[in-house]
């Protein structure tokens, strides 16, 4: 971070920088003598083995190292997780391990053309030993486009401070020669999505200021929707975006005609459930490619249109372009007033669509309020899975005033990869994989594909801590006129930070405990409101750079109209350029409050492992009914439903049946026999098919037993990951499960109610692998 770049500028090219590990495991012992390791860099291989270094955190950049006397055979990995890493089919290699590529005496892992992949840890496999040789130098090379650190942010509550940062470094990472990159990890999808781009650029402007790379990139997506419909509308809020905040008039007039063919297609859809094709990876918009024109994601859509239409009318006006500012503002306004109009239109919006309402800014404070109860109270099911959506939510409940709510949801969305271990921001994340994963542990796969650990279309938190308990926002174009209105919630005592513009760096700082605050404003802009949080207290007087300036019925100096007293703030409006310290002095303090959160209110709490029964079910589960997945043959299960389920339906699986003669780990089937192994498993290596889900449909309210029955048949070491939602609402029901070691097999047991669906995802191993379904009365 505190590394400074001369002069960088849009047209660099990428350089280089070297790492070496921070740590190291080696598997065995005997075979490395590490003895001379931290003093001289060498390494003594006197056996097979296998040594994993760990770089402290995740780089884009290839593994290499020297060997004047290498005899034997090796290979070497790379992984973003604490095991070598597998992707999907598509990439140049799906498994990053690979033996290297010899170039004098330097020996490199070389994984795909442009040689970098998303590295945290590396391995050295000594696969066979012929005599005493020496690794040397081993190192990290590592690529990035010459940056810096222009903004800031810390606040008292450091996991929010990690938070920025780790945010900046993720998109920092993807910034490539020529354009934002989208993944670290070489899985085949490797290129800008321009929706991802919107919040990564956003990141960027608060992280470093680097402006002109982020309009090479706005130019470089112009044209590019990837084929989703939302990543349109995205790149027009990026376009505003980067005009609100560099000023750069010229540029928004060159893609008028741009935006308004996006903007226009999106009002000839309105209404008419246009193909989506996308709009996130969450189970409630549709999981992903898999049926994302679900009637939550036309609503969020809809709303995310209004919300373009409005916005771009505001900018328009600012450029004097007065047509089209009444044009897309009447659009926003007429079509809101439709959704108006509908019955219970908001009791159909779910917590996505709720958060788009919300982030258009035509919703009334009763209507914020339906909102809010209705979607964003519940712990578990105001988090989104992908981080990417949850930016939206959280800069919803910023609209709705409900800062600590907000807070709660970062610190539960991005503080949970962090106490996981990353060091950067995950495509996807779940708070409860924490509870099933240590440290650093391969993560599950999905919908998504192979999970990317370093993503930055989760970097939104960067802007929204910025904007919104920093409180730097842009009011003219080019923060031509600002203002600063820390919103610190009900736990932060104070934050600091700054924000770069193309006229100079603004900064601020408060800290309510102290009183003191300080303002930093550049030539050529105007704070027209710096609002000092006062922490719940009364405050008596005000000192600017010690001198008295403002005491609660008057002033010395400056007229009561300058300085007010509201809403928890005191209020110093129309600040000119220049540096000011002010220091409250209170009439009695408050102290503030500890982060008290909401509890995690899962509705299926307790889960039970039998790893005892294996293929003999009959006299322990069952006893209402089954289905035994290609149990008879491929494509032909037995199944025997109770009265109270409709039907068990599977998607994305494949069929597997073979012969296991005498296995007790097979089901056996209703006469006792044992038939052939039979099971649904996930799709593995095709991409976005390493999932599959299981619809069970129930006719009734009541409690019953359901459990499942999971076998590693050819022992190849699978481990599988559970969600289960409502079969309705697609709310997660249940904290993630993950079943693993079930080589001799294992039955999950649990009690629901209502229709379910369970989601089966890969972890590690060829394939997630279900083989039975039980069902029983409630236990």
């Amino acid at each position: 971070m505190n590394y400074t770049w001369a002069n960088p500028k849009a047209s660099d090219d990428l350089e280089s920088y070297q790492l070496k590990p921070v740590s190291w495991v080696v598997s065995k012992t005997a075979s490395f003598n590490m003895t001379d390791y931290k003093k001289n860099d060498v390494i003594v291989v006197n056996g097979k083995g296998d040594i994993r270094f760990d770089f402290g955190r995740t780089n884009a950049g290839w593994l290499e190292f020297e060997a004047d006397d290498l005899k034997d055979s090796i290979a070497m990995s790379i992984s973003e997780y604490n095991q070598p890493a597998i992707v999907n089919n598509g990439a140049v290699h799906r498994f990053k391990t690979l033996a290297p590529v010899k170039h004098g005496q330097t020996y490199r892992l070389e994984l795909n053309p442009e040689l970098y992949e998303g590295v945290r840890f590396g391995w050295i496999h000594v696969l066979s030993h012929q005599q005493r040789w020496h690794i040397k130098n081993l190192r990290l090379v590592c690529q990035v486009k010459p940056t810096n650190y222009q903004g800031s942010f810390s606040c008292s509550d450091p996991e929010l401070t990690r938070i920025w940062y780790t945010g900046a470094y993720t998109v920092k990472l993807n910034l490539l020669k020529n354009y934002f990159g989208a993944i670290l990890i070489e899985r085949q999808d490797r290129f800008s999505w321009t929706g991802d781009a919107y919040v990564a650029q956003a990141a960027s402007m608060v992280a470093f200021g680097n402006y002109d790379f982020v309009k090479t990139n706005i130019d470089y997506t112009s044209k590019l929707d990837n084929g989703i419909a939302s990543y349109a509308l995205y790149w027009v809020l990026s376009l505003i975006d980067y005009v609100n905040y560099t000023g750069d008039v010229e540029f928004a007039k060159k893609y008028i005609d741009n935006a308004c063919k996006k903007l226009d297609r999106a009002y000839e859809h309105f209404g008419k459930a246009p193909n989506l094709e996308f709009f996130g990876w969450d189970e409630r918009l549709g999981a992903g490619f898999e049926n994302a024109n679900i009637t939550e994601s036309q609503y969020a859509y809809s709303m995310v249109s209004i919300r373009t239409w409005l916005e771009y009318g505001r900018l328009m006006k600012q450029i004097g372009r007065l047509d089209l500012a009444t044009k897309y503002i009447d659009y926003a306004i007429q079509k809101i007033a439709e959704e108006r109009n509908k019955n219970n239109w908001q009791s159909n919006y779910g917590l996505h669509a709720s958060a788009d309402a919300v982030n258009t800014g035509l919703t009334t404070s009763v209507e914020n309020g339906v909102f809010y109860k209705s979607n964003f109270t519940d712990r578990v099911n105001r988090v989104s899975y992908s981080p990417f959506n949850e930016y939206f939510i959280i800069g919803a409940m910023a609209k709705m005033q409900k800062y600590t709510d907000a807070v709660s949801a970062i610190k539960d969305v991005w503080g949970g990869q962090l106490k996981y271990g990353g060091t950067t921001f995950f495509e996807v994340y779940r708070p409860s994989w924490n509870a099933i994963l240590g440290k650093n542990d391969a993560v599950p796969n999905n919908q998504c594909t192979y999970t990317s650990l370093t993503h930055p279309w989760s970097a939104g938190v960067v802007k929204w801590l910025s904007e919104e308990i920093l409180g730097i926002k842009p009011l003219d174009l080019g923060f031509k006129t600002f203002e600063i209105v820390p919103h610190l919630a009900d736990t932060i005592n104070a934050v600091s930070g700054s924000t770069p513009t193309l006229k100079g760096t603004i900064s601020a700082s408060f800290n309510v405990k102290s009183g003191r605050a300080t303002v930093t404003i550049p030539d050529g802009t105007m704070a027209t409101r710096v609002a000092i949080p006062l922490g719940g207290n009364s405050v008596k007087s005000l000192y600017l750079n010690g001198r008295l300036i403002w005491e609660g019925k008057g002033s010395n100096n400056r007229s009561q109209n300058d300085i007010k007293v509201n809403d928890g703030y005191l209020n110093i409006m129309g600040l000119a350029p220049g540096k000011y310290e002010y220091k409250m002095v209170y009439n009695s303090f408050v102290k503030r409050k500890p982060m008290v959160n909401l509890p995690w209110n899962y509705a299926i709490n307790a889960f039970k492992q039998d790893s005892l029964t294996a293929g003999k079910w009959r006299d322990k589960y069952g006893r209402e009914g089954f289905t035994l997945f290609n149990s008879v043959e491929s494509g032909k299960t037995l199944q025997k439903l109770p009265a109270y389920v409709s039907s068990v339906v599977l998607r994305n699986e494949a069929k597997v049946h073979t012969n296991l003669p005498g296995d007790d780990r097979v089901l056996t089937d209703t006469m006792g026999f044992v038939g052939g192994f039979g099971a649904a498993v996930t799709q593995d290596p095709i991409p976005l098919l390493e999932t599959m889900t299981m619809d069970i449909q129930v006719k009734d309210d009541k409690v019953h037993q359901l459990a499942l029955y999971f076998l590693d048949w050819d022992k190849s070491g699978r481990r599988s990951e559970l969600e289960i939602f409502d079969a309705k609402t697609l709310k997660l029901l249940a904290p993630v499960q993950m079943v693993k070691q079930y080589q001799a097999g294992k039955y999950l047991v649990f009690n629901y109610s209502g229709s379910i669906r369970i989601r089966i995802n890969q972890v590690r191993g060829p394939n997630a692998a279900l083989s039975g379904v039980f069902f029983d009365k409630f236990k």
